[in-house]
């Protein structure tokens, strides 16, 4: 989409409002303070401006790439049982969005320090975090076997995302770099020995193959984010499409387990051309205008207002 918002002032007021209110819906009240005191504090970074973890966090395809991701990684049983009893994601879900969203930025984009602050927050929870599934069998979040799945699903979601419907597709070098990024955050969490390439990567998440399956929590959570999204009626046609724009991204055996089957009238080149309509759509309202004054910024849920 192209930016002639500037020109227009009924269009350019449009695009300030739909702009904020996705803002505000990823990155909650204090999203403000928060993009302040992450892109403006000075001092070192875990990521260089020239690092793909920059490019891909920052991009709109986030936003599929992050709906892929929670259905990809509810198909581990302790994983899910962990989500399902201690996340809060039906009775809170903006608030767990919000939360992701700013750990993601933060880490991104932040300071070396408050980077490090936000691991340890979130380190802290997860050792709290333990119980028994349904199956009876116990489960610890910080468990580096439960947290290695949880991050080799997000990474490869966010990369096959960015791939299809990021705004600068990378290179496959470029991508193992994201994937080498991505696993100096993993690192820092716990999880041992995370993948740094692509091939890496995908070797992990086949390793995992045996241990995945749709148990009734994750059907379920699949149809909350799928078919009953807590959203207003308007805006659940564009939610959808980028809904299907994940399904269409997740691997077969994965959509057979959640029981996802292929419908071609609305899938393949469809599903990817209503994804990309919507991604555009949010890259321009979350991008400054150009000639603004001021930095550029990121245009994705971890990025810059």
């Amino acid at each position: 989409m192209t930016d002639g918002s500037s020109a227009v002032p009924g269009l350019a007021a449009v695009r300030r409002r739909l702009g904020a209110e996705l803002f505000a819906r990823v990155a909650g009240p204090q999203g403000p303070a928060a993009r302040s005191r992450i892109h403006d504090t000075p001092g070192p970074r875990w990521f260089g401006p020239e690092r793909p973890i920059r490019v891909v966090h920052g991009d709109a395809s986030m936003f599929v790439g992050g709906l892929r991701a929670l259905l990809l990684q509810s198909l581990h049983p302790l994983a899910m049982a962990a989500v399902e009893a201690h996340s809060g994601y039906r009775g809170d879900p903006w608030g767990r969005l919000q939360r992701t969203s700013t750990f993601l930025a933060v880490t991104t984009f932040g300071t070396a320090d408050d980077a490090r602050r936000a691991v340890d927050r979130v380190r802290a929870v997860h050792e709290r975090v333990r119980g028994t599934s349904a199956s009876g069998e116990e489960y610890r979040a910080a468990d580096p076997h439960l947290l290695g799945w949880v991050h080799a699903a997000e990474v490869d979601s966010f990369l096959r995302a960015h791939r299809s419907y990021g705004e600068r597709p990378l290179d496959d070098e470029a991508y193992d770099g994201y994937v080498a990024d991505a696993a100096t955050v993993a690192a820092a969490l716990g999880v041992v020995d995370p993948p740094r390439d692509q091939r890496q990567l995908a070797s992990v998440i086949e390793r995992y193959r045996p241990e995945l399956r749709g148990t009734a929590p994750a059907l379920d959570a699949a149809r909350f984010l799928l078919l009953r999204p807590p959203l207003p009626w308007v805006v659940r046609p564009p939610y959808g499409l980028l809904a299907a724009g994940a399904v269409a991204l997740l691997p077969g055996w994965a959509r057979r387990e959640l029981r996802l089957p292929y419908l071609p009238v609305v899938e393949g080149p469809a599903a990817r051309l209503g994804a990309g309509a919507v991604t555009r759509t949010i890259r321009w309202a979350m991008a400054r205008p150009s000639g603004a004054p001021g930095p550029g910024r990121e245009p994705g849920p971890a990025g810059r207002d």
